[in-house]
């Protein structure tokens, strides 16, 4: 077992006691904060559900039908998990607003309070774990999903201070007031989500990954191993990269020599970002490009047109 599934079993089986424990509490204590911090544990369940579904799919071999992977249900999934967390912020607020209207009677505050602290103690630990192993394996699933616990474990922190306040005080309208303040930092969290997910699917370019293959492409031009360049691309779904490139040679070149030129770029190409399972598309063009594209080409513009997509090939060094 990968050290990713075994982090998202571990999710999984704490979103269950998150949901006893704070069931529990919100039955002892007829706090509606803390049944915000309980219904976001109910939309964590589900959410985590698919995020595990989704990263056992996103570890499927490519195949016929998709032969570029299933890496992209990585961004359903994110997208998902932050449509449920909004819905959820959404509950919290009507119930809030609902009791700071109509009132509340708590009961057995103590508890309450010292059964969601403990639970918030258990989340922060889980979170910081699925994001350091979503990060180190560059898995938006488990980044995600450990972003949701945290959010779930600052919810419950808020509503361990917000209970005792009431609890010390008396005063039984801030109640609610506290959990309409955790919708709304629930809120945030989903949109960031939902954001990253929007980003992902539409193949947002890394701009510090674009600047990269640029400094090192014109390396090459300057040092005299290629002629020119252009028409680069690149995207990414989770740690898989995928880069296109048109590099120019001597037009006198022979095949051979250029197919190894090429093939040594390509391989320190992929050495460029540590981490990452890179795959790189090249396609070779003489020097004397507008001969050979007198019409320029077809399809979509150069997204990083170089300063200068050919120089003189015949003091190159390939």
């Amino acid at each position: 077992m990968s050290i990713r599934t075994t982090a998202m079993t571990c999710s999984l089986a704490v979103a269950f006691l998150m949901l006893i424990g704070k069931l529990t509490a919100y039955f002892i204590t007829g706090s509606s904060a803390i049944l915000s911090d309980a219904a976001e544990s109910i939309v964590h369940i589900a959410a985590s559900g698919v995020a595990a579904f989704s990263l056992w799919y996103s570890m499927q071999a490519p195949d016929k039908k998709h032969p570029y992977g299933h890496g992209k249900i990585v961004y359903f999934s994110s997208g998902f998990e932050g449509g449920l967390i909004g819905f959820a912020a959404l509950s919290i607020l009507y119930l809030a607003g609902r009791d700071l209207i109509f009132g509340s009677e708590l009961k057995e505050l103590g508890a309450g309070i010292a059964i969601t602290a403990v639970l918030s103690v258990i989340n922060c630990v889980l979170g910081l774990f699925l994001i350091r192993v979503g990060k180190r394996n560059n898995s938006l699933i488990l980044e995600a999903n450990g972003k949701h616990i945290l959010t779930d474990m600052w919810t419950s922190a808020g509503v361990v201070i917000g209970v005792t306040i009431v609890w010390f005080t008396g005063i039984v309208w801030l109640d609610p007031v506290v959990a309409i303040i955790m919708a709304l930092n629930i809120l945030h969290t989903a949109y960031s989500l939902m954001n990253n997910a929007f980003q992902g699917l539409l193949d947002e370019a890394d701009p510090q990954h674009t600047q990269m293959l640029l400094d090192y492409l014109q390396n090459l031009v300057d040092n005299n191993r290629i002629s020119g360049y252009h028409q680069l691309r690149h995207r990414q779904t989770e740690n898989t990269v995928w880069i296109e490139v048109h590099i120019l040679v001597p037009a006198e070149l022979s095949t051979r020599k250029a197919h190894t030129c090429i093939t040594e770029i390509e391989k320190q190409m992929m050495t460029l970002l540590p981490g990452h399972e890179i795959h790189v598309t090249t396609h070779v063009e003489p020097t004397e490009h507008s001969t050979a594209h007198p019409d320029g080409h077809e399809g979509p513009e150069d997204p990083y047109p170089p300063p200068t997509t050919a120089i003189s090939g015949t003091d190159s060094e390939i």
